[in-house]
């Protein structure tokens, strides 16, 4: 499997096909799991949709992958709600479940390389501070839309969205979200370029 990326890129697949079953079956509340899953399966759609196209690196399908399936872990159980982040909450003095925060630090980490890895493949970029900023840029963008989503959901259905925000009366929730996922981004770009590098120029020989 490991001389056929193909191959592993079907079983991360497999993977988040079963956590996606596993993610409806007796979730919390089906319109907050649709709220919650939607963005992995449109990616995955187009992902499927493209991969003859526009094949990335096993590194960032295997993040891809991840990503999903806490998405679809949130949409399970909703992000307050999530077993273990609860049980963190005694040992490590926490007031709130802080599993949005995971969910906002991927929304960042991931992003972040599946840009940088779009923009160095289709355009003349090279890597620099003008890629760093327009990476980082994509992923705050990314996350400011995902906030006004949560706001025209609650607009539009008011307390029905309560889950899907998951504020945990936090005034600062939106605020706490977007700079997550900066952090994420930044890790990203910090800890994972050169092992990206390394993926690119072994996929394009």
């Amino acid at each position: 499997m490991k001389n056929n990326p193909a191959a592993l890129h079907s079983s991360f697949l497999a993977v988040v096909a079963i956590a996606f079953v596993w993610s409806f079956a007796g979730c919390a509340d089906r319109f907050t799991w649709a709220l919650e899953v939607w963005p992995a399966a449109i990616g995955i759609g187009i992902l499927i949709a493209t991969y003859g196209r526009f094949r990335f690196t096993t590194l960032v399908y295997a993040l891809i992958a991840l990503h999903a399936i806490v998405l679809m872990v949130g949409g399970h159980y909703t992000y307050a709600h999530v077993p273990l982040f609860d049980w963190l909450k005694a040992p490590m003095g926490w007031s709130r479940n802080h599993y949005d925060r995971l969910g906002h630090f991927m929304q960042g980490f991931v992003p972040a390389l599946i840009a940088r890895e779009i923009l160095l493949r289709t355009t003349p970029l090279k890597r620099g501070k003008m890629l760093t900023t327009l990476v980082l840029g994509v992923c705050m963008g990314i996350s400011a839309c995902y906030e006004l989503l949560e706001f025209a959901a609650a607009k539009w259905t008011g307390s029905a969205a309560d889950a899907f925000l998951g504020t945990q009366g936090d005034p600062w929730d939106t605020d706490w979200d977007m700079f997550f996922c900066l952090i994420g981004a930044t890790c990203a770009l910090l800890l994972a370029s050169r092992f990206h590098d390394r993926q690119m120029s072994r996929s394009q020989t």
